[in-house]
Formats: C-alpha cells, sequence, structure tokens
C-alpha cells in the first residue's frame, strides 16, 4: 500500500517586509488583503500541526499543490526554498506551483529556481536550465506516476486566473498513457481547478476543456488541486469511468475564519491496473487549533 499525503495553498507566513520598489506592482493589492484579511487566520503553528500529523500516519509521498508564498518577493521565495529543505528529501515531495508562485512578472521563474528539486521529474537534468520547460513532470514512486502541471502565470490586479496550454496538454496526454502501459496508478497535481464554475470567473483556469480531454485521452486515477481553501470532490470523465478531482483547504487556515480549518487528504493506494483501490481519507485540526482530529473517513462518499 502506498500513502499519499495531499496539502495545499501554504502560503507561509509572516509577510515581510518590502521595499518601495516591490510593492509598485500588482503587489499592493495583495499586500492589502493580507493584512485586512489574511494575517488573520493564517497560522504557522497549524501548517507545523498538519505536517506532524501526516508523520504519524507514516505517509510515504506528499503532494503540495501551490500557492507556497503570497506575493513572490525575494525573500518569501528563499524562505518557501528553506521550508521545503526542512521538509526532508526531495524525492520524497512534490510540488506544482500556484498563482501566488507566480504573482508578478519574473516571480514564476525564480521560484521554480528556488523549489526545483520539488518541481523536477526523475528524468530532468539535475540543475535549473533557463528557457527549459520544466511541466509537466513525471515522478514513479513505487507503483503511483505522479504527473505534476503549471497553471500557474502572472495576471493583472484583481485576477488570480490559471492556464493550461495546448503544448503541457500534448506532453500530458503523453505522460499518461506511458504511465498506465506501465501499469502504473496516475495520480495528476494542478492548483487551479480543473472543474468549470469551481471557482468565479478571475479565479478560473483557462484551458478547463483542454484539460478534461487530456484525462480523458490519456488516463488517470486521480485529479489533485488547490486554489479554492476549500475540501471539494467533483468528477472528469475518464478512458474506463469517472476520475475524482479533489481540493483541499489551505494548509494554513486557523479555525474562526470562513474558509474550512487546515486539513489534509491521505490516499492509500493499493490494488493493480484494472483494479486499483483508494482510500481517501481527510484530517484537519480541530475547533480550538492546537490538535489534529478525522474529518472524514472516506472522502469519496461526500
Amino acid at each position: 500500500m502506498f500513502k499519499l499525503a495531499h496539502i495545499s495553498d501554504v502560503h507561509l507566513g509572516p509577510l515581510p517586509r518590502l521595499s518601495i520598489h516591490e510593492l509598485f506592482s500588482k503587489r499592493i493589492t495583495g499586500f492589502v488583503n493580507w493584512h485586512r484579511n489574511r494575517r488573520k487566520h493564517l497560522f504557522g503553528s497549524t501548517l507545523d500541526l498538519l505536517l506532524d500529523d501526516i508523520r504519524t500516519h507514516k505517509a510515504d509521498h506528499l503532494a503540495v499543490t501551490g500557492d507556497l508564498v503570497n506575493l513572490a518577493s525575494g525573500i518569501e521565495i528563499r524562505s518557501a526554498a528553506a521550508w521545503l529543505r526542512e521538509l526532508g528529501d526531495p524525492a520524497a515531495t512534490s510540488v506544482v506551483p500556484g498563482n501566488h508562485d507566480a504573482y508578478v512578472p519574473g516571480a514564476y521563474e525564480k521560484s521554480m529556481r528556488a523549489w526545483y528539486d520539488y518541481v523536477r521529474g526523475d528524468l530532468a537534468p539535475p540543475q535549473w536550465e533557463e528557457d527549459r520547460h520544466i511541466f509537466p513532470y513525471l515522478r514513479i514512486r513505487d507503483k503511483v506516476a505522479i504527473v505534476g502541471c503549471s497553471t500557474a502565470v502572472a495576471t493583472p490586479p484583481f485576477a488570480a486566473s490559471g492556464f493550461f496550454g495546448a503544448r503541457q496538454a500534448r506532453d500530458t496526454v503523453n505522460m499518461l498513457r506511458a504511465a498506465g502501459e506501465a501499469g502504473l496508478f496516475r495520480v495528476v497535481m494542478i492548483h487551479h481547478p480543473p472543474i468549470r464554475g469551481a471557482t468565479s470567473f478571475y479565479k478560473r483556469m483557462i484551458g478547463i476543456r483542454r484539460f478534461a480531454a487530456v484525462v480523458s485521452t490519456g488516463g488517470a486515477e486521480l485529479v489533485l488541486h488547490g486554489h479554492t481553501h476549500l475540501n471539494t470532490l467533483h468528477w472528469l470523465r475518464g478512458q474506463t469511468g469517472p476520475v475524482p478531482v479533489v481540493g483541499i483547504a489551505s494548509a494554513s487556515q486557523g479555525p474562526g475564519g470562513i474558509k474550512p480549518r487546515a486539513a489534509y487528504n491521505l490516499f492509500s493506494i493499493s490494488g493493480s491496473p484494472g483494479a486499483w483501490e483508494v482510500k481517501g481519507e481527510r484530517f484537519s485540526i480541530n475547533d480550538t487549533g492546537d490538535g489534529m482530529m478525522q474529518e472524514s473517513a472516506d472522502i469519496f462518499a461526500l
């Protein structure tokens, strides 16, 4: 049995002091939003509780579906790199970026360079290379193929949309087909929910139909996403049946907010091609924010 833990929207804090030059951009809107709203409910200790509980359940791998930072300043990106190193071996943690990781032009490249060991496939060069496509990437762990996709692009103020383009779609189909032919359980990681209506218009994923075609053509057993800060379950049409598309609350959301408390999903994967079995559990922080609880023993029964 392979255990895969899933967290998202880490939004590492607190927000560092930014220069006037850094704020003279879209960051000013995010800066105001942080101080008015997010800092009241995002707590670092909450994230620590989740990670400790994941270790208690002896997860084999950790999937992080984006938004490690808030405004993608240089110090935030470096702090996220240090946090990733604290998690342990990069081979045991897979990351895809979110819109906050590409908050302004140039931030995406800086983030991917700093976090490269966590966003590169098994056969990728060991060192970052400029102008090279990182996504999609393929990592094989035991009987599981992890395919990481990116929807992270810099957007104008008051927009948080993502983009899944034709080139990435073609490469993802090829990876999924090859993984299926190899008899692997295929997990696709992406930040924006690839479901129409799952989020508001200005936060949507551009390329939803394209992604749906990828899943139905290439095949997949599980899709994981973040972005909405909600615990959700949707379905996409697959090659042999419906494919679960699972979202998760922000990993740093404390109690008392509008959005659900911080949580993580734990998937126990077993079986073989044509007879895969996957059990999905969700664990969240408790009402007082000082411990963990099992919120759902079967998230696929929602």
